[in-house]
């Protein structure tokens, strides 16, 4: 039997939920159900701190995504964020982190439910997902670009450029780009929506649209080899006449306070010290990408 029809409040949720699917790996999804198998028995309640210190291992939720957590060509996990957890884990007195695949919009319901211990995933801190889950501190923050042909022919460097000359625009499934460009005035049938940044330059060398929008990493990323196509200066969309600037970070279940505290210690002496960058910059990060937002100003 078919689904009924989504209303559009169904859909923005939709959306709200599933971040981005950036550069998803199919080999990351086809390792999620034998890690998450593990993933799945109950586990005790309590401290959840001491109880990762005596198990000496916390199981990290990820989504298969480039640059934050995914399989690389050797086969191993790394990404961003699972560096990053591993840094920070072990100087919780954690020494091992287990990462497990799978869906974006699975990763807050595992959470949970206890088949992951903590989860990130690029995933931009907000006010639905702090209702549900609570955030450390954002390790980056992200602006805006455009994978537009060489030279932007048609100047885009916003999406009210993308209004005023009428370019057809693209993103991909899932990415809040979808809500920035419809609070600008573009139309939600006219957005044309693809699997991924790739799919995005390719459709943009090919000339089957004018600009695809993502975040400034993914943009300058993806047309690196690229002698058709080029990525536009990061920007900040206008939301309601205010500048968007969205921050990532770590969650974790709204019981485990002390955990996501400890977390956030440690994360904020790795941004004084600028190890931070450093563990990030592997991934394409740069200085423009630090931040000093924090997760309770991006839940209000």
């Amino acid at each position: 039997m078919a689904s009924p029809p989504e209303n559009t409040t169904e859909r923005r949720s939709k959306r709200n939920i599933g971040r981005r699917s950036l550069l998803l790996g199919t080999a990351v999804l086809g390792a999620a159900g034998a890690l998450g198998a593990a993933g799945c028995s109950r586990v005790p309640t309590g401290d959840t701190l001491a109880r990762l210190k005596s198990q000496r291992t916390v199981r990290l939720g990820i989504a298969g995504e480039a640059p934050y957590g995914y399989i690389n060509d050797q086969g191993d996990f790394t990404g961003e964020a699972v560096e990053l957890a591993k840094v920070i884990f072990k100087r919780l007195g954690i020494g091992s982190v287990q990462p497990v695949a799978t869906d974006f919009s699975s990763l807050i319901p595992g959470l949970n439910s206890q088949q992951f211990d903590v989860v990130s995933a690029g995933m931009y801190i907000n006010a639905e997902r702090c209702s549900q889950v609570i955030f450390a501190d954002p390790e980056y923050q992200m602006l805006d670009s455009f994978i537009v042909r060489k030279g932007n022919p048609k100047k885009l460097l916003s999406y009210q450029d993308v209004v005023r000359t009428k370019a057809k625009l693209a993103t991909g499934t899932g990415y809040a780009e979808i809500d920035y460009a419809i609070s600008a005035g573009i139309p939600e049938k006219e957005i044309v929506i693809l699997q991924d940044p790739v799919a995005g330059l390719n459709a943009v060398e090919s000339g089957r649209v004018d600009v695809f929008a993502g975040t400034a990493l993914t943009g300058r990323e993806v047309v690196k080899n690229s002698r058709r196509a080029e990525a536009t200066d990061p920007f900040a969309p206008l939301v309601d006449g205010e500048k968007k600037v969205d921050g990532g970070g770590f969650a974790f279940r709204p019981t485990d306070t002390a955990l996501r505290d400890a977390f956030n210690v440690e994360i904020h002496k790795m941004k004084k010290s600028g190890e931070l960058l450093r563990v990030l910059k592997p991934f394409g990060f740069t200085e423009s990408e630090m931040t000093t937002l924090t997760a309770k100003e991006l839940c209000a």
